[in-house]
């Protein structure tokens, strides 16, 4: 079997891992890929968004199935165009992945199904916004309507920093298009966690949740980023919360796209915040998550085939998904980011921190220059780990970041603080 993976990130990498780690899987591809998938993946030189140069490779090559790591071509429409040519994809088609592609799109639906959400206004005129929040007053969370690589939330705790991000947004779109409509949702309090769940229409399969970092610092302090580490499972998260989390959100969701002739098939990503009112959805996502996937592919023990399968597989055993213990990743970032950052700067240490035991590490922003492996973007390596235990794993993790080297290397200290602290 031939698999073709979408993108060049620490999350298509662990995938790529993943997958090549089946039986029945004879070759993996990737594109564009990088560096670290060298040994097991064979990388080819196209765009996440040459959407017809994909298919027509998949095509060519006769790719068994592809997999979508990155939501930008799903939104765009790649799996539909795939499905088009009877090609097998792993992703929901231009419909399904509005719900990540429009916050405007997601909250209507949430609201409208009754599916936990904080209070929302949407906004197309940047004066509208402003009256708005004049009204109602900080503490709010705006959010740009589009793709902001993860960026495009901004927890304003004062009103200085709410006009700002409005400012930005919708007047020096530093978020682009993504910020031409902007929406306003209530402050939440409580623990943010993610729910990631495989689904085919109506039905899911639910992954064990995870927590993410999202500010650049610790403490929860500093800028938004794409993530900054993650791990999995949460001890803090009892039965009852998780059971409500896939009646009243997960399931609720795949019902009301339905309703709206949206069969979903892919990844339904959730950001959750657990309030004293229970669970909340903060925004949905339709795809794989970064960096909790790469803590979910250090735990998962069954064939990642037959989990992303799994509505055909009635052979797949639940009680044996997963290995037993916790899995943590870490990322390393450039100096800078999420602002500004320099690349080209030789990184040294990857190999002795993955001979490590339990240690698997992650590229993202990496490159080759003559032939040495070179910083190439924010987010640069995922070191990922597991354990027997939360502590374990979070020491082999950080234990493994030690060899690692780049100039202005920055990483968080804290990563699953919360679950070592435990309910």
């Amino acid at each position: 079997m031939r698999v073709l993976v979408i993108g060049s990130g620490a999350r298509e990498h662990a995938l790529a891992w993943k997958l090549a780690q089946s039986r029945r899987v004879t070759r993996v591809y990737a594109a564009p890929g990088n560096p670290g998938m060298a040994g097991y993946v064979e990388c080819i030189p196209l765009g996440v968004t040459q959407i017809a140069e994909l298919a027509d490779f998949a095509e060519r090559t006769h790719i068994d199935l592809t997999v979508v790591g990155p939501e930008v071509p799903l939104v765009e429409g790649i799996a539909d165009v795939f499905r088009q040519h009877g090609l097998a994809i792993f992703g929901p088609g231009a419909a399904g992945a509005a719900l990540e592609g429009s916050k405007a799109f997601a909250k209507e639906l949430m609201t409208e199904a009754r599916i936990p959400t904080a209070q929302h206004c949407t906004f197309t005129r940047a004066n509208d916004a402003f009256a708005y929040l004049e009204e109602h007053g900080a503490p709010v969370v705006v959010k740009a309507d589009g793709n902001a690589a993860g960026k495009g939330a901004i927890v304003a705790l004062d009103m200085a920093t709410a006009q700002d991000a409005i400012r930005q947004m919708m007047i020096n779109r530093v978020f682009g298009a993504a910020g031409d409509v902007v929406v306003i949702e209530d402050y939440l309090q409580g623990d943010e966690i993610g729910s990631t769940a495989i689904c085919s229409g109506t039905r899911y399969l639910p992954l064990t949740l995870t927590q993410d970092h999202k500010r650049v610092l610790d403490d929860d302090q500093g800028l938004n980023t794409g993530g900054m580490g993650a791990f999995t499972p949460l001890p803090f998260v009892d039965k009852l919360q998780e059971k409500r989390i896939h009646e009243q959100i997960i399931a609720a969701t795949l019902n009301a796209l339905e309703a709206r002739g949206i069969r979903f098939s892919g990844v339904l990503y959730s950001n959750i915040m657990l309030t004293e009112r229970g669970p909340m959805v903060l925004e949905h996502n339709t795809r794989f998550g970064d960096p909790e996937t790469q803590a979910l592919m250090m735990l998962l023990q069954a064939d990642l085939l037959d989990v992303l399968a799994f509505a055909e597989n009635p052979a797949l055993q639940l009680d044996t998904l997963w290995r037993a213990g916790y899995a943590v990743s870490l990322t390393l970032a450039s100096g800078g980011y999420p602002g500004k950052y320099r690349t080209g700067l030789p990184i040294t240490g990857v190999e002795e921190a993955s001979r490590l035991e339990g240690v698997q590490v992650f590229h993202a922003g990496t490159s080759l220059l003559d032939g040495r492996l070179v910083t190439a973007g924010g987010r640069v390596l995922s070191v990922a780990a597991h354990g027997k235990t939360l502590q374990e794993a979070v020491a082999r993790a950080y234990e493994a970041a030690e060899h690692i080297k780049f100039e202005g290397m920055h990483y968080r200290r804290d990563i699953a603080r919360r679950g070592l602290r435990g309910r």
